[in-house]
């Protein structure tokens, strides 16, 4: 694909991105008491509404890549070694949790966000596993695909470290909270190096997904 032509997806990720970002700290400077969302796992309405929202968000980033070639745009292909990727992935897993852990005492942002559950409310498991499949599966499946995977591909051609560099910064933003920027970078810098070291976008898939899964089994458990 002609330069003029990845410039133009380019810039229509940009707008995609900027939209995100746009919409998530407009949200989160709504007054406390409405977007105040601490059991709203819970609900139908979460749940569902999270599923449309991401299955949307999917939609459009697999608009903007029609014409490319999505196994080497979205790197979903094998990694170069299962072996590198699982340790990879581990330590990856590992170091988010720690980091993560850290940054919250600092910076409180799982409060900031307000979707730490108050504990297991059995009464509505069913809104909770719609909920878990958008913030444990289709969120960050979505996430990968439009930072770590197009986002990335497009930013490539300023330099491995730029890709790197915009596609976390870009995906800290796109949470909309300004206290959690660092948390969020980190993780995006660590799920993009995972994409860069496998070539694949596989094993920063897999870490997302249970990164977010035993944050919310654990808010929940707690």
């Amino acid at each position: 694909m002609t330069q003029p032509a990845l410039g133009r997806k380019l810039a229509a990720w940009w707008i995609l991105v900027g939209a995100l970002i746009l919409v998530a700290f407009w949200s989160a400077s709504l007054p406390e008491e409405d977007r105040n969302q601490a059991d709203a796992v819970y609900t139908y309405e979460f749940g569902v509404g999270g599923l449309v929202l991401y299955a949307i968000l999917l939609g459009v980033v697999l608009a903007i890549a029609i014409g490319l070639d999505w196994r080497e745009t979205f790197a979903l292909r094998r990694p170069t070694s299962w072996t590198t990727a699982g340790l990879l992935a581990l330590a990856t897993l590992i170091g988010l949790f720690v980091v993560a852990a850290a940054l919250e005492f600092v910076f409180h942002t799982g409060e900031e966000q307000g979707l730490d559950p108050t504990g297991w409310q059995p009464d509505h498991a069913g809104a909770f596993v719609l909920s878990f499949l958008a913030i444990a599966v289709l969120g960050p499946i979505t996430e990968e695909l439009t930072f770590r995977g197009l986002g990335f591909f497009l930013l490539n051609q300023f330099g491995t470290v730029a890709a790197v560099a915009i596609s976390a910064i870009t995906f800290a933003l796109a949470h909309g909270i300004a206290v959690g920027v660092p948390v969020f970078f980190v993780i995006g810098v660590g799920l993009a190096y995972m994409r860069v070291r496998t070539r694949s976008i596989l094993p920063a898939i897999l870490v997302h997904v249970l990164f977010n899964g035993l944050q919310l089994v654990a808010s929940v458990s707690a």
